[in-house]
Parts: structure tokens; sequence; C-alpha cells
């Protein structure tokens, strides 16, 4: 294990997070706000002093590193920055208790959208503002824009790819170009473009330029933190429908915008992936609407609706239109299956992801003519390409070990005493970093009920389920931290 460099990108990380809090700082400054300035002031100086220390430590140190300090890293880093990340809200005294904090912030950096507030508009201008940006931070990633913006990645190209690999979701991990740095630049530029043209979009309907910023942060990470007590059902049907439609782009796979840009445009519309993620989004919309029609006005109102929720549900963003908590069961049902599945690999949404269910599906498909013809060869495909046997069995033991912490999880805070169909669906919501779920963490609630081992718990799944497990894992693994490669 290389620890000069690891203290290095954990630094970086610390350094980088405090400078972004730069913006909240100014709003508190703006709004006469002298405890939230002192709240923004003092953390952002324990985190420099903190990060510093870090990377003067390894001014000296060996720059390369291999899988297993990027795993350490990412899953190090993105410990560390929600443990700084909370202290506003806890110094400020908006929200005193720290692991309410550490849940809400926690809940930020993964793009997750669960909350304990019950009352959300009784936040100061510059907490709303963090937590909806670190959204945004969370949904490309910390490390992924540290590559993008340190000059010194340009160097450590091979090494990077670790980082890369273990922050970014899906089953594989490919560069866009052959240097790691320009991929890390293409990929937050893009990012940043949609995000300002949903905010653009989001003007154009009236929506004040605080309120655009914010739910637009919200939507580019797939994140969903309200900045109103009724969610997104307050503004206008033109707004709601910009939110549905970006939440969606949101959560293709920005691989395939790269092959737009190049004018790849056949391989585009043959990716399996998006061809299923549009086919289960649409299907279940048109399920949804005939389930619903009865309690709306219009069919065309109950279209709006349902696809505003699977679009949010899908790609794990979160937000709500209307109190889905009231629809039939057979849409709830098909909500949160769809909680499940996610959306694609590459994107800022959470879950299993399409790729994952897809080559899942094949795999079966698979087993089964072995089964009737053992004699003939059977491989898996994906846009063409044969699926090796170690990324079969890579997608298999993530599948097993999900559903070991999920069962786990949903066993432990049953000890709370709530209902089964609360703590399932606030484990899935969790783990699966879309926010809210059903009964008391449904669209109008939210989790402050919970105790605090229980919200500690939950606030693990929210990090295992963005980093996709394997980076916290292996650090209580022994061979994470011992010297052989």
């Amino acid at each position: 294990m290389n620890v000069k460099m690891l203290s290095r990108i954990i630094g970086l990380t610390v350094l980088l997070t405090a400078a972004f809090m730069a913006v909240p700082l100014l709003l508190a400054l703006v709004d006469g706000e002298p405890n939230n300035v002192a709240a923004y002031g003092v953390t952002m100086g324990l985190m420099a002093v903190f990060g510093l220390a870090l990377f003067l430590f390894s001014r000296n140190g060996d720059r390369t590193f291999y899988a297993q300090e990027g795993f350490a890293a990412t899953g190090l880093s993105w410990v560390v920055m929600s443990l700084f990340g909370a202290l506003p809200f806890c110094i400020g005294g908006e929200i005193p208790h720290y692991i309410d904090a550490l849940f809400e912030i926690i809940s930020g950096f993964t793009t997750t959208g669960a909350s304990i507030l019950s009352d959300v508009e009784a936040l100061s201008r510059c907490n709303i503002y963090w937590r909806s940006f670190s959204h945004w931070l969370g949904g490309m990633g910390m490390l992924v824009f540290l590559l993008a913006v340190v000059p010194e990645a340009r160097k450590s190209a091979g090494s990077g790819m670790y980082l890369m690999r273990a922050e970014s979701p899906g089953p594989s991990v490919g560069k866009l170009t052959p240097h790691l740095r320009q991929t890390a630049m293409i990929l937050y530029g893009m990012y940043f473009l949609l995000t300002l043209l949903c905010v653009g979009f989001l003007l154009l309907g009236g929506m004040p330029v605080f309120d655009s910023f914010c739910i637009a942060f919200g939507t580019a990470g797939t994140g969903g933190f309200s900045i109103r007590n009724s969610g997104m059902a307050d503004y206008s049907a033109y707004l709601q429908s910009v939110v549905t439609i970006f939440m969606f782009l949101f959560g293709v796979n920005f691989s395939l915008y790269f092959l737009l840009l190049i004018r790849q445009f056949k391989s585009v519309f043959k990716n399996e992936e998006l061809r299923l993620y549009a086919g289960i989004a649409a299907g279940s919309i048109l399920l949804i609407t005939v389930n619903i029609t009865g309690m709306y006005g219009s069919v065309r109102e109950a279209l709006h609706h349902a696809a505003f929720q699977v679009s949010s549900i899908m790609t794990t963003t979160g937000y709500a239109s209307v109190d889905f908590e009231q629809w039939p069961a057979f849409s709830k049902a098909v909500l949160f299956a769809l909680m499940f599945v996610g959306a694609c690999a590459g994107s800022t949404a959470g879950g299993l992801k399409v790729s994952r269910v897809l080559l899942l599906l094949k795999s079966i498909r698979r087993t089964v003519r072995k089964a009737l013809h053992p004699r003939r060869v059977q491989s898996v495909r994906m846009d063409g390409h044969v699926i090796d046997e170690e990324t079969s069995n890579n997608v298999n033991a993530y599948l097993a070990v999900y559903c070991v912490i999920l069962l786990l999880s949903f066993v432990v805070i049953s000890v709370d005493g709530y209902s089964i169909g609360t703590n399932i669906s606030a484990v899935a919501a969790c783990f699966n970093n879309v926010g809210p779920g059903f009964e008391l963490v449904g669209a109008t609630g939210n989790y402050g009920h919970y105790s605090d081992f229980s919200k500690l718990v939950l606030s693990a799944d929210m990090l295992l389920g963005r980093l996709e497990i394997f980076p916290l894992l292996v650090l209580f693994s022994p061979d994470t931290w011992s010297r052989k490669r």
C-alpha cells in the first residue's frame, strides 16, 4: 500500500471540497447570517489544515498506485469528505444533531435525496444550496473531477484509471480517449453543459434563478433533494416536464453522448442498454398511466405524472410531482421494481444498472440453452462483443453481495419497530440511491423518525450503493493494506 499517494489523493479531495464551500459561504454573507458564515468558515479552515497536512506529508512520495490504492482512496475520500461536509449544518445549528447532519450530507453526495428534515423551507439559502450542490459533486464523482482538473493526472493516467474504475458506476469502465485526463475533462464538460441546458429551460419556464440551479443540480446528479416541502408539486406542468426529460437524459451512459459528438449515430441507436432502458421506461409509463387514469381528470394528466415518476424513480432521482403513496398497489409495485433496475451504467444514476440486468438476463438464457444443448458452445454477447467470463463472474458476485447487504440492512433497521413496507422500501431507496420509499419514508415522509443507529446503517447503505459496494468493503480486507500486489 502506497500510503503517501493515498494521503495525497484524500488531501486533494478534501481541499477541493473545501473550495466548493466558498459559494454557500458567500450566500451566508450576502444574507447576513453570522452563524452560517462562522459554520462554513470554520469548516473550510479545518478542511484546509487537514488537506494540506496530508498533501505535504505526501510531497516527496511515489506517485504511482494500483488497484489497492485506487479502491482505498475512493472509499476513504468519500467517507472523509462526508464527515467534513456535514459540519456546516451542525455548527450553524440548523441540523444540530451530528448524526442527522451526516445522514443528510451523505444522502447529498451519494445522490440519494433521502432526508431527515420535515421542513426543508426552514433552512437558510446557503444550506439549501450546499445540500443541492452536493448532488452535483457526487453525480459524476469528486475523484473524476480531480482527474480532470489536476495537471499531474496527465502523468499518471495508468494509475488514475484505478480511481475512475472504483468511483464510476457500472460493470466496466473504459476511456473515451487514449488520455485519461482528457476523458475526465470530456465527461465533466458534457455534464456541465447538460446542467446549464437544464438551468436554461427551467429559467424559460419562469422558475426563480436560485430554484433553477438547485433543481438542476438535483436533476443532473439524479439526487432529488427537494427545496420545497411540497417537492415538485408547486411548479408548473412545463417545469415538471423539463425535469422529466432531463432526468431521463442524465440516466443515459455519458459515453453515448460522446459518440453523438463524434457522429457515430449508429453505435448509439444500436446500443442494447439504451434500447432496454428506453423500453423499460416506456412500458412502465404506459402501465402506470392505465392504472392511475381514474385518479386524474384526463389521460394526459395521468400520463404526465406517470412519466415524471417513472423517470424520477428509474433514474434514482427521487423528485415527486404528486404523492405517489396514494397510487394503486400495482403502480407502486412498478415503481418499487424500477428502484432496483436503475438507469444506464456510466450515468449519474444508482440502482443495479440496466447493463447488469441485461447481462443477467442473457446469462440466464445461456444457462437454459446450455441445459438443452450441453455440447453447443454458448457465449454471452452485448453490442456484438463477447462478454468475457471474468465480467460475468463479477456481475454475479456483485448481485450476491448486493442481496446479502440488502437483507442484512432490512433486518437490522427492523429493530426500530416500523412496518415491513417502511423498512424494506427505506433500505431499497437508500441502497439504490433513490431517496423516497413508501409509507413513512414516502414522497411526503422523511427518515427523521429512525434511531441514530439505523440512520448510520442507512448512511452506510447509501455509500455502498453509490460506490457499488467494493471500494468500501475492501477497506476491511487485510490484503488491501499489505505490501503485496
